[in-house]
């Protein structure tokens, strides 16, 4: 059997979220075969430093797959940079990564999703990125799994050969985008993915997750998708560093496994304009917009 692909997990200070990760990922079909890397970042203040120290705790005692490594940071990277690191440092040491970040649960079958999909599309260049997270979509007859032009970071998996093309130069990816091409990066417009393009270039957010899709987007790749979501965050609950208190992409963890994936390789237009109408409709109507408001202002 070819080998299983290392499982990156960035940690920082918040210890029942990385709890709660931990028990879903021990509990994935292939948790026993799998090696678990968990990188745990550095308090970057004072009074971060005692969760800090909680997380490195439960990571050091963290069992129940092939093999458990810790790499505690020393000075603060910050999650774009431990991220960029941490996923360059596996992808070439064993050619392909699966990442998880310290607030997502997984279904019993994320695992083997990730490393049936590794081994699928390991020659197809177009293939660069694979998605365990999907929205709550209306759509029930869409295919087990499906692909689709953004990249979702709410666990995921890739390449060294797609990674290969992860440019992280704000500037070289904004040259050559044109009006068309932020039309289609954007969903025609119902995602804020230019927007977060144009903060990052203002210094207003450190996204290594936009400039990926961003890499994927202007390679002509493609990402794979489930239909039924294979993760849910966690993390929008405050806690976050850069995260708000919403509910409206929580979604029920499919407890089945996915065995088939497609073999054109391009865009279903059926699931982008699933996408797209939930995108379209997700914050729902003014009042709840207000409600949702209020609730992240006093929360």
């Amino acid at each position: 059997m070819q080998q299983l692909a290392p499982i990156a997990l960035f940690v920082y200070n918040r210890p029942d979220h990385t709890r709660r990760t931990l028990i879903h990922l021990q509990k994935n079909v292939l948790a026993e075969e799998s090696r678990l890397y968990i990188f745990c970042d550095a308090a970057k203040t004072d009074a971060d430093r005692d969760k800090v120290e909680q997380v490195r705790q439960i990571a050091r005692e963290t069992t129940g797959f092939k093999s458990v490594r810790v790499i505690e940071r020393d000075h603060n990277l910050g999650l774009a940079e431990s991220i960029i690191s941490g996923v360059t440092q596996l992808v070439y040491e064993y050619g392909k990564v699966i990442v998880f970040e310290d607030d997502l649960l997984s279904s019993p079958y994320t695992l083997e999703y990730f490393n049936e999909a590794l081994t699928y599309y390991a020659s197809q260049e177009k293939v660069m990125h694979i998605g365990a997270y999907m929205y709550n979509l209306k759509d029930k007859d869409l295919p087990e799994s499906f692909f689709y032009r953004a990249a979702s970071s709410w666990g995921w998996a890739t390449w060294a050969r797609a990674w290969n093309h992860f440019e992280p130069d704000i500037d070289k990816l904004i040259a050559q985008f044109d009006t068309l091409s932020i039309i289609r990066f954007s969903i025609e417009g119902k995602m804020n993915f230019w927007r977060q393009i144009q903060e990052f270039k203002a210094g207003k957010n450190n996204s290594w997750a936009i400039r990926w899709y961003a890499s994927i987007f202007l390679k002509g790749g493609l990402t794979l998708n489930p239909a039924r979501s294979l993760i849910n965050n966690i993390g929008h609950d405050g806690t976050g560093v850069h995260s708000n208190r919403e509910n409206m992409y929580d979604v029920h963890i499919s407890q089945q496994p996915v065995k088939k994936f497609p073999d054109v390789i391009e865009e279903n237009e059926k699931a982008y304009q699933a996408i797209k109408h939930f995108l379209a409709h997700r914050k729902g109507n003014l009042f709840k917009r207000m409600v949702r408001f209020v609730k992240q202002k006093v929360g």
